[in-house]
């Protein structure tokens, strides 16, 4: 008989006397039970659960775990995939669930609990506003199971929930793990076992100054070698380990750089051999040279995995972890996002990262959460974590806010979008106010704030209406066509107005929607956009350069994003039957980043087909183009159906 943890008991209890409950607790610390519990309820009384994930890898998990244990009774809906859609156990991403609340909303009506993994990414400065959308919209049928990280400020958050809705919400609170956490430092080439040896090693009697913006030593400063720790993790029984750094190219690098190493017997090499094989062959993914770049890092059990690759790849890389034979991998600190993959060391590369602008300190709560991956529930004792630490990148102060700081609060980041005001409009005419008083950043803030934020949303209702998206107080067509895009909706309202988008063949059409989409990394070299698109690039950017200064007039923030047209001629070539090996020696974006924007062209296609204001002919195209592209290492469906 399995023994629940009394947090988990405790949420059991509020949830079987029919309570919704929000629970906080540390990563790794079995809250996943809680939602299989749940699920099982739901199924037993033959009643429909949504479980959502704040990404596609996440959702895509879970679809595959449950599928496992339900079978056909599980669906996925992420934009990418659409399985078995009207299923009692239906997986999709926030951003899905929300669509369905302003447009869909009868489509929930069988659906009685929500389940919202990962609800801290309220916090998230870009999609965060989805999460508070989602919960203001939620219908009264059902109830709430609200899974988060540990956050100070948890029970601020179940009190709007109750207040918006007056449900019957428990919160229930775990700040100890089951499997506790040991810190060292390398520092100054050693392993330091307490921030004060890292003080006395690394910032004691030490002279520093800063020059052109970079910080000296009067001393010398000796090395961390990355072999050096792993050999020492590795000797301490260690491993499995996730080494989590900040870049795609330094996980690359640093895997490389273990090429030396061998951390498997050779009984093990023949099965990870034979197991990656036969992984790469249902993929597809034999002779593919970042497959064929992997495979001596493989059998040394060695692996890299991030944004940049083949989704493919990551998922064979993904399997093989899991059955533990990989027995250190250098990854993006996505991978420690919900993603089941616990080790019993994690090494951080730094405690700063990039944030598009300049180097940060991380935030506790980030911290904690990719920390939190080491000691395995059931297997180990004890986890390890290694923070890298060069006195020249950090301050010492520093080094304790990430480490021992307080856990930051959760803040809204309500930012409602021109689609969500059009639906709202469309239900409550200039009552859509009342809507942000539902809101958590008005239960948040003070006066000054809810102010500010009402005359964002009363600014972007102004400039609907003066570019005709809302006439004599009601949605127009272009209104009510752009009112089922959310994203980019004030382009393909110009473009729909124009009847551009209608004349549009099926390749001109991919196209747009991939300029849309596409956003270049820092630094890649800019590209020639084939001649037959330039005429659509100079009218996007027309179109764009006008929104922008009506935008600007009413200073509405963020302005709409800027089209990309740099990976046209690749996709042309795609949409035209060309081998995905070949179109890559048109762009260089990395094989990951290639297939990710593919396939979210393909999902704003799929939105226009089945948007009830897009005409037949458009229609026509749209089901045109989706052919053309849906293929290959494109079809994500094809993806989740290997088994």
């Amino acid at each position: 008989m399995f023994i629940y943890d009394p947090f988990q008991k405790e949420a059991i209890d509020h949830i079987e006397d029919g309570n919704s409950v929000l629970i906080s607790a540390p990563t790794g610390a079995g809250k996943t039970i809680i939602a299989e519990y749940v699920i099982k309820k739901c199924l037993q009384n033959r009643e429909g659960v949504i479980y959502t994930a704040p990404v596609k890898a996440l959702s895509n998990q879970k679809y595959r775990d449950f599928k496992c244990q339900y079978g056909d009774k599980v669906g996925i809906l992420t934009g990418d995939v659409s399985i078995n859609p009207n299923s009692p156990v239906m997986i999709m991403t926030t951003e899905i669930f929300r669509n369905k609340l302003l447009s869909e909303k009868s489509s929930l009506d069988n659906y009685k609990w929500i389940i919202f993994d990962e609800i801290h990414y309220i916090d998230n400065e870009e999609r965060g506003t989805v999460w508070e959308e989602s919960i203001i919209f939620l219908p009264e049928h059902m109830k709430v199971l609200a899974l988060s990280a540990t956050i100070p400020n948890i029970n601020e958050l179940a009190e709007w929930i109750r207040h918006i809705h007056k449900l019957d919400l428990k919160v229930v609170v775990e700040n100890n793990r089951s499997v506790p956490l040991h810190i060292f430092y390398q520092t100054q080439g050693k392993i330091a076992n307490s921030l004060d040896e890292v003080k006395k090693l690394s910032y004691t009697g030490k002279q520093y100054y800063l020059r052109h913006g970079r910080r000296y030593s009067t001393e010398s400063i000796h090395p961390n070698r990355v072999p050096d720790l792993v050999k020492h993790i590795h000797q301490a029984n260690g491993l499995p380990c996730i080494y989590f750094a900040f870049s795609r190219r330094r996980c690359k690098e640093l895997a490389e750089s273990l090429i030396g190493c061998d951390f498997m017997s050779e009984s093990e090499k023949k099965e990870v051999n034979e197991f990656y094989n036969s992984l790469c062959e249902k993929f597809n993914l034999l002779y593919e040279p970042g497959a064929e770049f992997l495979r001596p890092l493989i059998s040394r059990g060695i692996a890299y995995h991030h944004a940049g690759m083949l989704p493919t790849l990551k998922e064979v890389v993904e399997r093989l972890f899991t059955r533990r034979s990989i027995k250190i991998i250098f990854t993006t600190e996505t991978f420690a996002l919900g993603i089941n993959m616990p080790a019993r060391s994690v090494i951080f590369d730094g405690l700063q990262k990039f944030d598009g602008t300049g180097f940060r300190t991380m935030k506790a709560r980030d911290f904690q959460q990719m920390a939190g991956r080491a000691g395995r529930r059931g297997i180990d004792n004890e986890g390890f974590i290694y923070c890298r630490i060069n006195p020249l990148e950090i301050d010492f102060d520093k080094i304790i806010h990430a480490v021992k700081g307080k856990t930051e609060k959760v803040v809204s980041q309500f930012n409602t979008a021109y689609a969500t005001i059009l639906n709202l409009y469309q239900n409550l005419g200039e009552g859509l106010y009342e809507i942000y008083e539902r809101s958590f950043h008005f239960f948040q803030n003070d006066s000054a704030h809810r102010r500010e934020a009402e005359g964002q949303i009363k600014d972007r209702l102004l400039l609907l209406k003066e570019m005709g998206y809302i006439r004599k107080n009601s949605i127009t067509k272009k209104g009510l066509f752009v009112s089922q895009m959310f994203g980019h909706e004030l382009i393909f309202g110009e473009l729909y107005e124009r009847n551009f988008i209608n004349k549009m063949n099926e390749y001109e059409l991919g196209i747009l929607l991939l300029s849309l989409v596409y956003e270049p990394r820092r630094g890649l070299p800019k590209r020639d956009v084939p001649v037959r698109y330039k005429r659509l690039e100079k009218f996007v950017s027309s179109q764009e350069k006008e929104i922008k200064r009506k935008e600007s007039k009413y200073n509405i923030r963020p302005f709409i994003k800027k089209s990309s047209f740099q990976m046209s001629e690749a996709f042309d070539f795609w949409m035209h039957g060309e081998e995905f090996g070949e179109i890559l020696r048109f762009t260089d974006a990395d094989e990951g980043e290639v297939v990710r924007y593919f396939r979210m062209a393909l999902q704003l296609l799929r939105e226009i087909k089945s948007n009830p204001y897009t005409s037949v002919q458009l229609k026509q195209t749209s089901q045109k183009a989706i052919e053309n592209i849906c293929r290959g290492i494109v079809d994500a469906e094809t993806q989740l159906r290997v088994e």
